[in-house]
């Protein structure tokens, strides 16, 4: 069984979403990490002052003040095709620059389908990419395989199924045992880890693990 385990290393890049982004002096712990913004992000975060370091997308939301403002320091990275968003187009170019571990910023607000688009893109990619997504001091992990990891006592865990798994746990609160969850037909939203050692096997399906964030640590799976 895999070991779920918050490595000490830092992640190899940051891709920020035209949500809802942390506070400016948070980017300051990322001041030594690729930024990368999904097309009108960018705005946003010039408008906190922070530049990224590349955007990324069709670019019909940058503004001619953010292009300004950018200017001989941001890279823009054009891409013209219109199979994809913006957010997965700047996970592609993550992946092209082997960058494994990806932190993404901003996943959550503005249209609710658009926040229900990105959680989609976050966990096809996630097949081959590490991401995590960072929103109100929470992580969520895209979960396709059995893990043992360490939570603190009480630290509320929640499991969101996409679209279904079939679960065993040990060392949550509400315990399943070879459970189905399912958009639509049950999920396992606040649940809590007892003494800290939890255990969830997967029988089959995917789910979002939410759990409380460790940054700046990465989560890694180890055999």
């Amino acid at each position: 069984m895999n070991r779920l385990e918050f490595s000490s290393r830092s992640f190899d890049a940051v891709v920020v979403v035209n949500g809802r982004l942390p506070n400016a002096d948070f980017f300051q712990q990322l001041a030594d990490l690729p930024l990368v913004a999904a097309d009108g992000a960018a705005n946003a975060l010039v408008g906190m002052g922070i530049v990224p370091e590349f955007v990324v997308g069709d670019l019909d939301s940058v503004t001619e003040e953010t292009v300004e403002a950018t200017h001989g320091i941001s890279e823009l990275v054009h891409i013209t095709e219109q199979e994809t968003t913006d957010f997965e187009k700047s996970l592609r170019f993550a992946e092209d620059q082997l960058w494994k571990h990806i932190l993404v910023l901003g996943m959550h607000g503005g249209e609710l389908e658009h926040t229900l688009n990105n959680w989609s893109i976050l966990t096809r990619i996630s097949q081959r990419l590490n991401i995590t997504a960072l929103d109100e001091q929470r992580y969520a992990l895209p979960i396709t395989t059995s893990f043992a990891g360490t939570f603190a006592p009480n630290e509320m865990v929640s499991i969101i199924p996409q679209p279904s798994t079939v679960l065993t746990t040990r060392g949550l609160e509400w315990e399943l045992s070879n459970e189905e969850l399912a958009m639509g037909l049950r999920e396992g939203a606040r649940n809590r880890a007892l003494q800290g050692d939890v255990e969830i096997v997967v029988h089959q399906g995917a789910f979002l693990l939410f759990c409380d964030a460790r940054f700046p640590l990465v989560p890694i799976f180890r055999q």
